[in-house]
């Protein structure tokens, strides 16, 4: 099984918070990431959305586009609303090459409000559930269509964030909705990753190796405390330097035939957590659950 290993621009630049930003070029945060050994990378707010422009800069690095974020807004939109939203990105996805745009849902969502408690989340009822399962699946078909995938990413403070709100996704849509399985906010969501893994494998098209520090997660008042307040405490890292057993995620994944990108995601205050240290982390410990779990690392 062959497996391609990218990072998110998110630990250098968090698009959420402006102070959790360390004040590097796109040229130097490419280059700490193929210093780092990734060949990959998640688009970001300082990326250029035109292959001519960004083309020479990540081939100077060797690294190609693995993903990026789509701030959806079908959960209270209009699928041809979001065709003419997601058009732009659409097609410089198309000309990156890249595997799959990343679905995340921002209508209702608290993710980016430091004041909303993660209790105040979003909750959809059963009709509500339904019916943005069908909208989904549509949407997911149209960028299929179009040549782009979509990957649906669940989240923390969003609208499908647990095990059981995943489930029910799932079980609302059709195959044509690949999902992105994202081992830190699952287990932040109190989830069971491994058995999520096990119900869902047949829907991941794409996954973030997101860790999680339990001790901070475990420690939040989710009455009080923001999605982004766990952020600024250190809720997430990389792998090898949190609680997450990467080695029984990859080799789950592994079980089930995933093969495609693994994608480090670690927002986190790079002033404490220098950014080029953790992504060197971070890869070595992805290299070493991949060797354990029988995958063939390729660039």
């Amino acid at each position: 099984m062959k497996a391609k290993l990218g990072i998110a621009p998110i630990a250098w630049w968090n698009d959420d918070l402006a102070e959790l930003s360390d004040d590097v070029s796109l040229d130097e945060c490419l280059r700490q990431a193929s210093v780092a050994g990734f060949t990959g990378m998640e688009t970001g707010r300082r990326f250029p959305m035109d292959m001519g422009e960004l083309g020479p800069i990540l081939a100077r690095h060797g690294v190609s586009v693995c993903g990026g974020w789509f701030s959806g807004r079908l959960l209270d939109g209009d699928i041809e609303r979001e065709k003419d939203r997601v058009r732009a990105q659409l097609d410089f996805f198309v000309a990156a090459k890249a595997p799959c745009i990343v679905y995340g849902e921002t209508a209702r969502s608290i993710q980016g409000v430091r004041a909303a408690p993660l209790s105040t989340k979003p909750k959809l009822s059963e009709g509500e559930m339904k019916a943005y399962g069908r909208k989904m699946t549509a949407f997911a078909e149209w960028c299929a269509g179009e040549g782009m995938p979509i990957a649906y990413h669940h989240h923390m403070a969003a609208a499908i964030e647990t095990e059981a709100e995943l489930d029910a996704l799932v079980a609302n849509s059709g195959e044509a909705l690949p999902l992105l399985f994202d081992a830190g906010h699952m287990a932040f969501a109190g989830g069971d990753v491994l058995r999520v893994i096990d119900k869902h494998h047949g829907r991941i098209g794409h996954v973030h190796t997101k860790d999680i520090r339990r001790a901070v997660v475990d420690g939040l008042d989710r009455s009080r405390e923001s999605f982004l307040d766990a952020v600024v405490k250190g809720a997430f890292t990389v792998p090898g330097d949190g609680s997450l057993d990467f080695a029984a995620i990859v080799g789950r994944l592994a079980s089930h035939g995933y093969e495609g990108w693994f994608v480090v995601e670690a927002e986190q205050d790079p002033k404490i957590n220098p950014p080029l240290a953790m992504a060197t982390k971070g890869h070595a410990e992805l290299l070493r659950v991949m060797a354990l779990a029988g995958y063939e690392v390729v660039r």
